[in-house]
C-alpha cells in the first residue's frame, strides 16, 4: 500500500519520530464526549453541577436494547496529560531530572493551583493561551474559538470535505508486471492524496477504466478522514491506472481532529510534580487522557506509561492502570481511561509502569472527589438527605429520596440489608457500607456554597479552603543516575529531598508556580501547586472563621512521614477516602498535632481558625486563633533539609490573619 503523510511540525516532533516510532504509528487523538447515555444532557461550565435531588431514572438504548439507567445527578468531566520528562528545581536551586506527567489541558487552572478538570465546552476549544506553558515554538493553532484552559491539540470538528484517492497497479505477489496491452495487470495499491475530513462511516470504494475489471477495495477513516484504502481483489486486464470514486455513507462524522505538533511542541519537557491535579464531583463521569509524547533527555528508553488510581474503586481492570491486567500506552499513542466517580474522599494517582522507579522519578499526582452534599438545594437537611430511602417527593424530608434510595450507597448500618440474601432472606448488617449515616439528626442544614469533605450528613466536615497536599521524596543520586544511561540502585535509594507538593521548604510558602529550565534553555512550569495555608478570622460563612480541609496524601518510595503543627489542633475525619465514623453513626474523628502516614496512604484533616466551636447545628466559634504565623512540619529532623542544606524540606506555613 502506498500512502502518503504530511510531515509534523516541530523538531521536537520530528525528534521522537525519528527516535521512537514512524510517524504513520503515531496516534494521538484528544477526546471528551458532550454527553453519554448516563448523561444525554451534560451540563456546561456555566450552568456548573446540577443540584442533587436523589436518584432518577432515566431511559436509554443501546443498540435496539431498551436500558434503564439510575442517575444522581453529576456531570461530564475530561482532562489531558503528557507522559514523558522535564526538570524541577529543588529548594536549595539544584535541578533535578524527572520522569513526569504534564498537562495538555487546564493549564491556565493548573498553573494557578486549582484541579485542571474541565466540563466539556471548556475542554473542546483548542489552548490558544500563549506564554510560560509553551516551549517556544509558536502556537499551532489560532481561531476564534479558543481558550486557556483548552485542550492541547484539539482541532474542532469541521464540515465535510471529499478525500481524493488514485491507484496504482504493476506489482502482484512480488512479481512485476509490465503495464502493456499485452501484459495486463490488477489494482494492487492505492495513494491517498487527500484525507479528506467529516466522514461518519467508511465510504464505500467504486472502480472504473483503465481497461480491466474486477477490482473492490476497502476504505478505513480515522477521526473521520480516510486514513487507508485497502484492495479487497485487484482484479484484471487493466492497462492503466483506473479511477477511484469514494462515495460517503452516512451522517457527517462529528469527531474532532487531533494537531500532533501541538500536543509535541506543549507537552515535551513539560513534567510537572506533583503531576496535573484531578478534581471532579460524585456521580460524574470522568474521561482521562493520558499521551506518551516521549522523553528527550532518554531516547534510549522505550518506556510505555499508565494511570492508575491508587485505592479507587474502579468497575473495571481495563482502565486501572495495572498493565498486568491492562494495557500500556506507547511512545506516540494517546488513551482515554473512563472513571465514573464514586464515594467521596481524597484519592492519588500514579504511572504503574515499575512503580518503585517512576513513582521515585516524579510519576505522582492527586486527585479527590467532592460529595454530593455539596449539591444539595439551600435548606436542605443532610441528615434526612442521607438517609431518605422514598422514591417520590423532596429531598431532605422524611419520606423523600436521598441516598438510601440508591444501591450503591445505600447503607444499612443497623442489620436491615438485604442484599446479600434478596429480599425474603434474612437480614444482614453492611459491613462494606461507605457513608454510615449518623446517630442522630442534629438538624444541620445545607446552605449555598457550603462545601464538605465528605456526605457526613451532619455538617462536620464542612470547611472553606482545599488545600490538597502530597507527601513526597527524591533521591538525587537515583535521579541523576536515570538521566545518564546508568545502571539504577533501587537497594541503594535513599531520599535527600523531602517535598509538599513537589517543594521544599522555604519554596513551600511561595505562592504561584515555580519554573524551571530545561535542557533546551526554556523555562517552564515544573512545581505549579504551593502549600501556603491562609485562614482568615472573618472569611467563613456570616463572618465566621474559616476552616481548611488539608488533603494529605504519601507516595514516598522509601519513608514513612510526619506532620506535626504547632499551637494548632488539626482534626482527622477522614483515612484512605473513607469517613472516620463508625457502623452505628458515632463519628470516629480525633484531634492530635501530629499525624504519620506511609507511602499509599491518604488521610483528610481540617484545620481551623476556630480554636473551639459549640456543638452542632451551629458549630458557633466562641474561641478564635490568635492571629499569626503557625507552622506545619516534620519532626523528623534529618527530613527538615534539601540535601545537605539545613532549614528546609517537609514544612510550610499556617497564616491567620483578620
Amino acid at each position: 500500500m502506498l500512502t502518503r503523510h504530511l510531515l509534523c511540525r516541530g523538531f521536537a516532533a520530528l525528534t521522537l519520530a525519528l527516535i521512537t516510532l514512524p510517524a504513520a504509528a503515531q496516534t494521538f487523538m484528544v477526546q471528551c464526549p458532550t454527553s453519554t447515555l448516563l448523561h444525554p444532557n451534560a451540563p456546561t461550565s456555566a450552568a456548573g453541577e446540577p443540584a442533587y435531588t436523589g436518584p432518577t431514572n432515566i431511559a436509554g438504548n443501546a443498540h435496539g436494547v431498551a436500558l434503564t439507567y439510575r442517575s444522581n445527578g453529576g456531570a461530564v468531566k475530561c482532562q489531558q496529560i503528557s507522559g514523558g520528562d522535564g526538570y524541577m528545581t529543588e529548594g536549595d536551586g539544584n535541578q533535578t531530572f524527572m520522569f513526569s506527567f504534564g498537562p495538555l489541558s487546564g493549564l491556565q487552572k493548573i498553573r494557578n493551583g486549582q484541579p485542571g478538570t474541565d466540563f466539556p465546552d471548556e475542554f473542546r476549544k483548542p489552548y490558544c493561551e500563549g506564554g510560560s506553558y509553551l516551549n517556544g515554538q509558536p502556537n499551532p493553532y489560532s481561531g476564534a474559538s479558543c481558550g486557556p484552559n483548552g485542550a492541547v491539540g484539539f482541532v474542532p470538528p469541521v464540515g465535510f470535505r471529499a478525500a481524493n484517492v488514485s491507484s496504482a497497479v504493476g506489482v502482484s505477489n512480488g512479481t512485476t508486471c509490465v503495464v502493456t496491452a499485452t501484459e495486463p495487470c490488477g489494482v494492487n495499491g492505492f495513494i491517498v492524496n487527500d484525507a479528506g475530513a467529516g466522514y461518519g462511516a467508511p465510504p464505500t470504494v467504486t472502480i472504473t477504466g483503465g481497461g480491466g475489471t474486477g477490482a473492490t477495495a476497502a476504505a478505513v477513516i480515522g477521526n473521520g478522514s480516510v486514513i487507508e484504502v485497502a484492495p479487497t481483489n485487484p482484479g484484471h486486464g487493466y492497462t492503466s491506472a483506473p479511477t477511484v470514486t469514494l462515495t460517503a455513507v452516512g451522517a457527517v462524522s462529528s469527531i474532532p481532529q487531533t494537531d500532533a505538533a501541538a500536543i509535541m511542541n506543549t507537552g515535551v519537557m513539560n513534567g510537572n510534580i506533583p503531576a496535573p491535579l484531578f478534581g471532579f464531583d460524585e456521580d460524574d463521569e470522568f474521561f482521562l487522557t493520558l499521551t506518551n509524547v516521549g522523553m528527550i533527555m532518554r531516547p534510549d528508553l522505550f518506556e510505555t506509561h499508565t494511570v492508575h488510581f491508587h485505592g479507587y474503586p474502579n468497575a473495571s481492570s481495563y482502565y486501572d492502570g495495572v498493565p498486568d491486567a491492562s494495557l500500556a500506552i506507547n511512545i506516540g499513542a494517546s488513551f482515554t481511561y473512563y472513571y465514573l466517580a464514586p464515594d467521596a474522599g481524597t484519592y492519588f494517582w500514579h504511572c504503574h509502569i515499575t512503580p518503585p522507579e517512576h513513582l521515585q522519578m516524579g510519576m505522582v499526582g492527586q486527585l479527590f472527589v467532592r460529595p454530593r452534599q455539596n449539591r444539595l438545594p439551600a435548606g436542605t437537611d443532610t441528615y434526612l438527605a442521607l438517609t431518605g430511602s422514598g422514591t417520590t417527593g423532596t429531598i431532605g424530608t422524611a419520606a423523600g429520596p436521598g441516598q438510601q434510595s440508591d444501591l450503591r450507597t445505600a447503607c444499612y448500618s443497623s442489620g436491615e440489608s438485604n442484599l446479600r440474601f434478596g429480599a425474603t432472606g434474612t437480614p444482614t448488617a453492611d459491613i462494606l457500607c461507605s457513608t454510615p449515616a449518623p446517630a442522630a439528626d442534629s438538624g444541620f442544614t445545607h446552605a449555598a456554597g457550603y462545601k464538605y469533605v465528605y456526605n457526613d450528613g451532619d455538617g462536620s466536615t464542612r470547611y472553606d479552603i482545599d488545600v490538597p497536599i502530597q507527601i513526597h521524596g527524591f533521591d538525587p543520586n537515583f535521579h541523576f543516575v536515570g538521566m545518564t544511561f546508568n545502571p539504577e540502585g533501587f537497594s541503594d535509594m535513599k531520599d535527600k529531598y523531602f517535598l509538599l507538593n513537589g517543594r521544599s521548604y522555604p519554596d513551600t510558602i511561595t505562592t504561584g508556580a515555580i519554573t524551571t529550565m530545561a535542557s533546551d534553555g526554556l523555562q517552564r512550569p515544573s512545581q505549579p501547586l504551593p502549600s501556603l495555608i491562609t485562614l482568615s478570622l472573618s472569611g467563613g460563612p456570616g463572618g465566621t472563621p474559616q476552616r481548611a480541609a488539608l488533603r494529605i496524601s504519601d507516595l514516598d518510595v522509601s519513608e514513612y512521614q510526619t506532620l506535626a503543627s504547632l499551637g494548632m489542633p488539626m482534626q482527622l475525619v477522614g483515612y484512605n477516602a473513607k469517613i472516620l465514623r463508625d457502623q452505628a453513626g458515632n463519628n470516629l474523628y480525633y484531634t492530635t498535632n501530629s499525624i504519620t502516614l506511609g507511602g499509599g496512604e491518604s488521610l483528610d484533616v481540617i484545620i481551623d481558625a476556630c480554636a473551639v466551636r459549640g456543638p452542632a447545628p451551629a458549630y458557633t466559634c466562641t474561641t478564635p486563633m490568635p492571629t499569626g504565623t503557625y507552622f506545619l512540619y516534620t519532626p523528623n529532623l534529618d527530613h527538615l533539609a534539601n540535601d545537605a542544606e539545613n532549614f528546609g524540606g517537609l514544612m510550610t506555613e499556617v497564616v491567620i490573619t483578620n
